[in-house]
């Protein structure tokens, strides 16, 4: 092999390349957070749903949990714009990737409202607390020790897949490494360093996930 590294290129773009992390994390943050919002009403949709809901979530989930992320990020943002549908960038990658993590959040958030017991539902039904009431003050707290740990895995599988994103044009933290890997011509030395940032971004989101089980929900767990 008759290769000279030359890491001085990529250390000159480093604030270009730590600015695209912060967009990482904002794209990861948002996604995460409205996924579980979709998950949480599909979870009780299939739970507390009739027939026709159920069977209507049953197929957003098997749709999305069966087609490449990939690929529908691409479909919104190259695809609707045939039928005059037209998404920024960011936007085709929020909503995209958004819709996908909320069907893996369904299954994951309906383990957790099985595993409440039938006896805390009806004391609640006795003392006459609504459906949101139940869910606020009895299903949650219950099943937040037991989706907790994947949870928080899922938050660090989404903060990796926020980097499909690049796809489209979306500048975050692996398409900035693509722009300056053109302009550079330094591949290898480029993504060696963008992996050492996903790295650190993802051990320190670790032990915050850590310490907020821990001191929060009471939970151990090891995250990624």
């Amino acid at each position: 092999m008759n290769y000279t590294f030359q890491f001085g290129v990529v250390f000159d773009q480093l604030p270009y390349l730590m600015g695209g992390a912060g967009l990482t994390l904002q794209l990861a943050f948002i996604i995460f957070w409205a996924a579980a919002l979709i998950g949480l009403l599909g979870a009780m949709g299939q739970t507390f749903g009739g027939p026709w809901i159920r069977r209507a979530i049953a197929i957003y989930v098997s749709f999305f949990t069966n087609t490449p992320a990939f690929v529908q990020v691409y479909f919104l943002f190259n695809g609707l714009p045939d039928i005059g549908i037209f998404l920024t960038p960011f936007a085709a990658a929020i909503i995209g990737l958004t819709i996908n993590s909320g069907a893996y959040l369904v299954i994951i958030q309906r383990a957790g409202f099985a595993s409440v017991r039938r006896q805390e539902l009806e004391a609640a039904e006795v003392l006459g607390m609504s459906l949101m009431q139940s869910v606020r003050y009895v299903i949650l707290p219950h099943i937040m020790r037991t989706i907790y740990p994947p949870l928080a895995n899922f938050f660090i599988w989404v903060l990796l897949g926020t980097s499909m994103a690049a796809i489209i044009g979306v500048e975050e933290l692996t398409g900035r490494a693509v722009n300056i890997s053109t302009s550079t011509l330094r591949s290898v030395e480029v993504f060696i360093v963008v992996g050492c940032i996903y790295i650190v971004l993802t051990v320190i989101a670790s032990a915050a996930l850590y310490l907020v089980g821990r001191y929060f929900f009471r939970v151990r767990m090891r995250v990624i």
